[in-house]
């Protein structure tokens, strides 16, 4: 993954889309009457802008008449297999295309980018796919598919025995910390980044397209 995507997936705020529930996960407190599942299955999502793709022509055009195709990535739905020491999980998603000449029929192909992160901002695995849009003539509308896949050691997607207990202890009115978040604590919010992975999906876009994409 390039530099540019690495620091988007870090920052972006993530819709989560899928994932799975099974012994061992557990409902961590965060903050006033909010409360999350964990599970060592990656959480399956879109960062921010890449989630869309548009193509001018001429191609350093930027105006509306002068769009080409624009596509989306929707519907993505995730699996994951978590019985056990490696922990599978696989995502597929559409893309839904429209054109402005549909004369004749046409293929467009674009490019998608698989990654899987850890803490929210290691990246250990990237890989490139191809989504081909298949235009029929007189059609502006066209949609394809695409999968993702990411594999993650059950040990390192689970909170040390420590931490979990710290997160998940019971704390009664008046004790000292009842008052503390624990996942305000740095080692506590460490340890659930080293055992956090995702799998994140999206175009595999120019640094143009990116720029568009964030601006417009």
């Amino acid at each position: 993954m390039n530099a540019r995507i690495a620091i988007l997936a870090a920052v972006a705020g993530l819709t989560v889309l899928g994932g799975c529930r099974s012994e061992g996960d557990i409902v961590v407190e965060q903050g006033v009457g909010i409360t999350a599942l964990r599970s060592v299955c990656p959480a399956v999502g879109v960062p921010d802008y890449t989630g869309d793709v548009t193509l001018f022509s001429p191609a350093d055009a930027r105006t509306a008449d002068a769009i080409d195709v624009s596509a989306a990535i929707t519907n993505v739905r995730s699996t994951c297999d978590d019985t056990g020491e490696q922990v599978y999980s696989s995502a597929t998603f559409d893309v839904i295309a429209t054109r402005r000449d549909t004369t004749a029929p046409r293929t467009v192909s674009l490019p998608y980018y698989s990654t899987v992160m850890r803490g929210g901002t290691s990246v250990v695995a990237k890989r490139i796919g191809t989504v081909e849009l298949n235009f029929a003539a007189g059609e502006a509308r066209a949609q394809g598919s695409g999968t993702a896949g990411a594999v993650v050691n059950r040990a390192e997607a689970t909170l040390p025995a420590d931490i979990r207990e710290r997160i998940t202890r019971r704390r009664r009115a008046g004790d000292q910390s009842a008052a503390i978040d624990p996942l305000t604590e740095p080692d506590v919010r460490a340890a659930v980044a080293r055992a956090t992975f995702e799998l994140l999906v999206g175009f595999q876009l120019t640094e143009e397209q990116l720029a568009y994409n964030a601006t417009r």
